[in-house]
């Protein structure tokens, strides 16, 4: 199992920035199946004067500092982007960045690395991140168990 966390307003889409994001959705994730685990919501990120946030890593006004705190134990947060400062400080924390469109699915992504953690050798990351972990490797049975992504879970709507 992984612990996978989404920049999402609706907790349907990746649709924020990683250091923007007033919320971040956590799953869950095993072959063939996704547990919501929650949802973090933040203060709303405002700039702070003509220089923006730069400089302000480690202050009382570090936007990053309360998600990271959050995604402890996450494998991977998927984003719609993140800064550069940002992906040096989640993979200091051993959480993978992945940025995708603006608007992705939510659901396609959970089947995506549930499928992943099936069939090692589809996504990388997730390979690296089982090796990480203290999981059994997934049986032989659930390798072969699903063709079909969209099969494997069909709605988030009941989390």
């Amino acid at each position: 199992m992984l612990r996978i966390a989404f920049a999402s307003t609706d907790r349907f889409h990746v649709n924020s920035h990683f250091g923007g994001a007033e919320s971040l959705v956590v799953f869950d994730v095993e072959p063939g199946r996704a547990d919501l685990l929650g949802v973090g919501q933040f203060v709303k990120a405002e700039p702070v004067g003509e220089q923006g946030r730069k400089g302000l890593a480690g202050t009382v006004y570090d936007k990053v500092v309360a998600k990271l705190d959050f995604l402890q134990g996450c494998a991977g947060l998927y984003a719609a982007s993140i800064g550069a400062s940002s992906i040096r400080r989640l993979m200091a924390a051993g959480i993978q960045p992945i940025i995708v469109d603006n608007g992705h699915e939510i659901l396609d992504l959970l089947n995506e690395v549930s499928l992943a953690l099936a069939q090692p050798g589809l996504l990388s990351w997730v390979d690296r991140a089982r090796e990480r972990s203290t999981i059994n490797p997934p049986s032989p049975f659930a390798a072969g168990a699903f063709r079909d992504t969209r099969s494997l879970i069909t709605s988030i709507d009941d989390c």
